[in-house]
């Protein structure tokens, strides 16, 4: 008799927590981004201008590899997307208040972001690179002849360009500005005598000024994974876009958009 009520109190105990899992599992799922975005009906990205990840097109509207990459998202889930430019020192406070769902902005996965953001798996890889000013970096040709004191490294605050330049060129002196148009405007006029940015905008820069700026060497100094940030505790939508990633790069639209991002500038006729 005692075994029976034994188990008549184990089968309610039983009962009891598989109820209240589901509805914990009920709860999460109704709290997660991604039931928020599709009863929303539009999802919001967190972003910042970087040469030819985001740009703004002649008429005012925002173009770049990120851009196709949130709007084919936005298209695949059946919502419209809404672009939140923001200075990429704010980027990740901004996400942890809820100013949008996620950052699609060329972020590279570091440990200390991952303290407080959660990160996709990746979607692009990058690296950093170097464009030089041609008469105050004369007979520079490698990452060691930027190494030294007397050289003014100009670099995006916030970014892995800045802990690039940090670890790489400990010795330089860095110049921080919050946004990279500044950083290649202080490269022109001669106040520094490079810009270290994630490839390939260097590169870009120094075909478009061919008169005062190089490569000092074409090939990248590291290589970075890139990838979405969204706030931490939410499964459902890293799983979600988890996915994405995987289905859109086995069909090769990742690879194409990249081919036409980085390896042309069939793009730049759309400019200003």
């Amino acid at each position: 008799m005692k075994r029976f009520f034994g188990l008549i109190i184990l089968l309610f105990f039983a009962m009891f927590v598989s109820g209240n899992a589901e509805s914990v599992r009920d709860e999460l799922v109704k709290e997660s981004t991604i039931e928020k975005i599709l009863k929303r009906g539009y999802i919001k990205v967190g972003m910042s201008t970087f040469v030819p990840w985001a740009m703004q097109d002649k008429n005012g509207n925002l173009i770049g590899f990120e851009i196709d990459v949130a709007k084919r998202l936005a298209e695949d889930m059946g919502v419209k997307v809404e672009f939140v430019p923001t200075k990429w020192s704010g980027i990740i406070p901004a996400l942890l208040t809820g100013k949008y769902d996620v950052i699609i902005g060329g972020m590279g996965i570091t440990p200390e972001r991952n303290k407080k953001v959660n990160f996709t798996i990746p979607y692009d890889y990058s690296g950093m690179s170097i464009v030089a000013h041609k008469k105050k970096a004369e007979g520079f040709k490698t990452l060691q002849d930027f190494n030294k004191n007397d050289v003014i490294i100009a670099v995006r605050i916030g970014t892995t360009a800045e802990s690039a330049a940090k670890k790489y060129l400990p010795n330089a002196k860095l110049k921080l500005f919050d946004d990279e148009s500044q950083a290649i405007q202080e490269l022109l006029t001669g106040r520094v005598h490079a810009v270290v940015a994630s490839s390939p905008m260097p590169a870009f820069q120094a075909i478009e000024h061919s008169d005062k700026l190089f490569l000092p060497f074409k090939e990248t100094f590291t290589k970075e994974p890139i990838a979405f940030a969204i706030r931490k505790g939410d499964i459902d939508t890293l799983n979600y876009f988890n996915s994405w990633i995987t289905i859109v790069e086995s069909e090769g639209w990742l690879k194409e958009r990249r081919d036409y991002w980085f390896n042309t500038k069939d793009w730049e006729k759309l400019l200003k």
